[in-house]
C-alpha cells in the first residue's frame, strides 16, 4: 500500500466491500476468453485497454467488443467459465469480511454467465454484471439488457449500503479501470487494485501487490486472521 495508508481510517462497525471483477476479483479479463474463441482477441484487447484507461466510453466500447462475438456457439461460455480463476487472496478476503460481520459484493462490466459461478463459490453477498444475448444457441453479438456502466457501479455500491443500513463512510471499493472511478469516489475508501495509471492517480490508496488480502488492513483486519 502507499505511504498515505496511515491517514486512511478503516471503517468502524459493520462495513461493505465492493469489488470490480475482471483483473480485481478475477485474474482474467473474461471477455478476452470469449474473444479468443471468436478469433477477435487482438481487437478486443485493444478496445479493452483504451476503455480501462478512460480513452473510450465504456458502454460504447463494450458493445464494440461484444459485437465481435456474434455467431459464437454458446458452448464457448462453458469453456471460458472453466478458465475463470479468482485473484490470489479472494477466499481469505471474503472469509475475513464475513467473520468481521461485513458484507462483500462484486459489480462488473463483464458478464453474469462467466461471473456467477465464482461469486456463488466464494459466497459473495451481492453480484451484478451484464448479460449476453443468445439466440438459437449462438451469441448474437449484443448485450441483453442495460449495460453496467461506471454510474451503475456507483449506484450499486450506494444501494447495497443503504439496503444494509451501512453508511457510505463504512464502505470500500476496489477496481482497476476508469469505469471503477465513480464507485471509488462515493466509497469511504477507494482502492486502486492492479490498476491503470488513471485509477492509481485518483485512488485514496494504491495496492502494491496483486493479492486481495492487501485490503484487510484497511478494514482493520490483520492479515492471516482467518
Amino acid at each position: 500500500m502507499t505511504p498515505t495508508d496511515a491517514a486512511t481510517a478503516p471503517p468502524r462497525g459493520r462495513f461493505l466491500v465492493v469489488l470490480d471483477a475482471d483483473s480485481t476479483l478475477l485474474q482474467n479479463e473474461a471477455i478476452e476468453l470469449l474473444a479468443a474463441e471468436a478469433g477477435s482477441l487482438d481487437e478486443v484487447e485493444r478496445i479493452t485497454t483504451q476503455a480501462m484507461r478512460g480513452e473510450l466510453d465504456f458502454a460504447a466500447s463494450l458493445r464494440a467488443r461484444v459485437s465481435t462475438l456474434r455467431g459464437l456457439d454458446s458452448s464457448a461460455l462453458d469453456r471460458a467459465r472453466a478458465q475463470i480463476a479468482p485473484t490470489s487472496g479472494a477466499r481469505e478476503l471474503v472469509d475475513a469480511v464475513h467473520a468481521a460481520d461485513g458484507l462483500i459484493g462484486v459489480v462488473s462490466g463483464g458478464f453474469h454467465e462467466l461471473l456467477d459461478a465464482t461469486a456463488d463459490r466464494l459466497g459473495l453477498d451481492f453480484c451484478l454484471a451484464n448479460r449476453l444475448a443468445v439466440a438459437d444457441g449462438r451469441l448474437t453479438g449484443e448485450v441483453d439488457g442495460p449495460i453496467v456502466t461506471a454510474t451503475t457501479k456507483a449506484e450499486s455500491l450506494t444501494g447495497w449500503a443503504t439496503a444494509s443500513d451501512i453508511p457510505l463512510h463504512r464502505t470500500l471499493a476496489a477496481g482497476d479501470g476508469a469505469n471503477d472511478l465513480e464507485m471509488m469516489a462515493v466509497a469511504g475508501i477507494g482502492v486502486a487494485f492492479n490498476a491503470k495509471p488513471v485509477v492509481r492517480e485518483r485512488a485514496d490508496v494504491v495496492a502494491q501487490e496483486v493479492d486481495l488480502r492487501a485490503l484487510l488492513p484497511l478494514l482493520g483486519i490483520p492479515r492471516g486472521s482467518v
